[in-house]
């Protein structure tokens, strides 16, 4: 095998553990919060079937490209230099201090950074959306459902029901976030799959996905559960399906690749900010800002960061 060939494996074998590691916890993370009661193996084989059929879906209806058509301008590199590997090493390394890191940025932009602008302005813009839409809806549902919720611990009746929307809003958001980012993961693949490569990629993948669920999330799982009442399924619910419908509309708008970790923020801000002023907690209310404030300070350092590893590794590795 030519050693062009081994950074390729290896760059995808580490990009679907750093992108799975840091990403999954968007999309995954309530769920996980309010399911911590079941088995991890219950909770990876609901996630893996999904996952299984959103690649394997997108895998026969675009020719091969599990990508669903966002990395059309992102060519495999020929040669594939060692350096190419970098960007998921660092991308481990910042996810274990709980940075959530866009994938998107410090990935994609390593294999292209003419689509840089397109791709920051899009995210911004997700977030914009996510974060007013977030406000309006929960502004509108506190007093009703969400106050509810906090004041009245869940029946058996009605934990049956809520459990059964809880995991068909989940699977609806995850299969909606994975069209977005296994371009994150399949840019080091050649852009058409044979059956081989198929099935390697999506062993890896699934392995990942577990060592990831029986972690229970790692550390990007902390800025979910600071927020309030996440950890009630009726509540976690609420956030998947908010946040599936948000990633459905960018993922029909057009296909540049976009970070989700900025639209998962702009949510869990827009709600927490709705929920406090509904819920008069005047006494927490500068604690609520500072964590947001910090939560956006986090992905603005994880774009700065992601950009200037970005230029700076590839000076370096064409010195």
């Amino acid at each position: 095998m030519e050693l062009s060939t081994v950074f390729m494996y290896l760059g995808f074998t580490l990009s679907a553990y750093s992108v799975v590691g840091n990403d999954t916890i968007q999309t995954l993370g309530t769920f996980l919060s309010s399911n911590e009661r079941k088995k991890w193996w219950v909770l990876w084989l609901f996630a893996a079937s999904i996952l299984t059929v959103t690649l394997l879906y997108g895998y026969y209806t675009s020719g091969g490209d599990v990508s669903y058509g966002r990395l059309e301008k992102y060519k495999l590199p020929d040669p594939f230099s060692w350096y190419y590997v970098l960007p998921p090493i660092i991308l481990m390394i910042l996810t274990r201090t709980g940075i959530p890191v866009s994938t998107s940025f410090l990935i994609l932009t390593f294999f292209n950074n003419k689509n840089l602008t397109d791709m920051v302005l899009k995210s911004v813009t997700g977030y914009a959306v996510a974060f007013g839409a977030a406000i309006v809806l929960y502004l509108i549902i506190s007093k009703s459902l969400e106050k509810k919720f906090i004041e009245n611990p869940i029946t058996y009746k009605e934990g049956q029901v809520w459990n059964t929307l809880q995991w068909c809003s989940t699977g609806f958001l995850w299969s909606q976030w994975l069209i977005q980012d296994f371009a994150n993961i399949y840019v080091y693949l050649p852009r058409s799959l044979n059956v081989w490569q198929l099935l390697f990629s999506l062993a890896v993948i699934l392995i990942m996905l577990a060592v990831i669920i029986a972690a229970k999330g790692g550390a990007i799982q902390s800025i979910v559960r600071s927020k309030t009442n996440t950890v009630d399924i009726r509540a976690a619910t609420l956030i998947d399906f908010s946040y599936g419908i948000i990633l459905f509309y960018f993922k029909e708008l057009n296909n540049v690749p976009m970070s989700t970790t900025w639209v998962f923020i702009g949510i869990l801000a827009g709600r927490e900010i709705a929920l406090n002023f509904v819920l008069r907690r005047n006494s927490a209310r500068k604690a609520m800002f500072i964590g947001l404030g910090k939560d956006l300070i986090k992905v603005l350092i994880g774009l700065v960061v992601s950009i200037a590893l970005v230029y700076l590794v590839k000076f370096v590795a064409t010195m």
